[in-house]
């Protein structure tokens, strides 16, 4: 057993608990070592004993940082039964409205590492209480997605449009900003990224080469960094702000896993189709305003194994992207209770 393995006696308790929500009527396998879990998906020669699954959602403004983040987040870690702990990501950027034009982006600030010490808070906390028993990742939004939140995603899209070069000084800025931040949590002991990129949404660009030239290479600098360092890294392709036409400008993004809504695909096993264009573990699955968030226990356990049913062997079951922060999370926990008994 690898130093930062748990014995199964730490997880016995939880697992009869899962068991007995999904209805198997026997121990489901999260008494195994949720962090050997994780990464056995990387390895073909590695058998799964379960599907591992997790969810996402915003916590309350008071649960953002610091320890009160660190509590919260290993509430819902310990409750929902989910394999990883996922951090959330609260810090974003300032809006600054003295950048109206495209020549204005030269005036974005270089947040430096006082400006992230909050989230770094919550994230050297949670390393410390949670990484014996399984995997930590950090939420990271992409430079694009930064550069929206400093002066909202319209205008962003407009500057693009109209001199892309003068934008680029801005996104170069913040890029070396996340990076600082990116290296921190890195030395924290972070085992990995869920590392968020937008920009390639149908629509979003008359022309795809600002995507390709503009916005792309600054999601890679961040992302290869990880993937040099970190053993367990997340892709998601967020569709937050709109659908995709075409997820192929993303197939050489880093990430061990790739999480996406399959809406793209048009046959009948869509993750298979996923997998096969990303030729790695996939997750997701469940839509994050559908049965899991308003349906009845034994309807969220139907709509979670009727997603296991058609997916692939490596595969997490989660949702296409956050959800709403009202849920109950006795429906997260069953989802995740069906993948393990699944």
């Amino acid at each position: 057993m690898s130093k930062n393995s748990i014995t199964r006696r730490n997880f016995l308790s939880s697992a009869i608990a899962a068991s007995a929500i999904a209805g198997t009527g026997r121990p489901v396998p999260a008494a195994k070592n949720k962090r050997d879990a994780l990464l056995g998906l990387l390895d073909k020669n590695v058998r799964q004993e379960f599907t591992p699954a997790a969810f996402f959602l915003h916590f309350d403004k008071s649960c953002h940082f610091g320890q009160a983040a660190v509590d919260k987040h290993l509430e819902y870690f310990r409750f929902t039964g989910m394999d990883f702990v996922k951090i959330q990501y609260e810090r974003t950027f300032p809006p600054i409205a003295e950048i109206r034009r495209p020549e204005d982006w030269k005036k974005m600030p270089l947040y430096k590492l006082e400006f992230y010490e909050p989230v770094l808070q919550a994230v050297r906390g949670l390393v410390k209480a949670a990484k014996k028993e399984a995997l930590v990742l950090m939420t990271l939004y992409s430079p694009f997605m930064c550069a929206g939140h400093t002066v909202g995603l319209p205008l962003l899209t407009a500057h693009f449009h109209e001199n892309p070069d003068q934008v680029r000084k801005g996104m170069e800025i913040i890029t070396d900003s996340l990076m600082l931040f990116v290296k921190e949590c890195i030395r924290a002991g972070v085992d990995g990224f869920y590392a968020s990129t937008q920009g390639g949404e149908y629509g979003r660009f008359k022309d795809a080469r600002i995507f390709k030239e503009y916005v792309k290479p600054y999601d890679l600098i961040p992302m290869n960094e990880m993937d040099r360092s970190c053993i367990f890294n997340i892709l998601h392709v967020c569709d937050y702000n709109g659908p995709y036409s075409d997820l192929t400008v993303y197939l050489d993004y880093p990430g061990h896993v790739v999480n996406c809504n399959p809406q793209l695909t048009t046959g009948k096993h869509p993750w298979k189709e996923i997998a096969q264009m990303f030729q790695r573990p996939c997750m997701g699955g469940m839509d994050r305003h559908g049965i899991i968030v308003s349906g009845s226990p034994d309807e969220v356990r139907k709509a979670a194994k009727q997603v296991l049913s058609e997916a692939t062997d490596r595969f997490i079951l989660g949702a296409d992207c956050t959800l709403p922060s009202d849920i109950k999370w006795e429906n997260i926990r069953t989802a995740i209770a069906a993948a393990h008994g699944f």
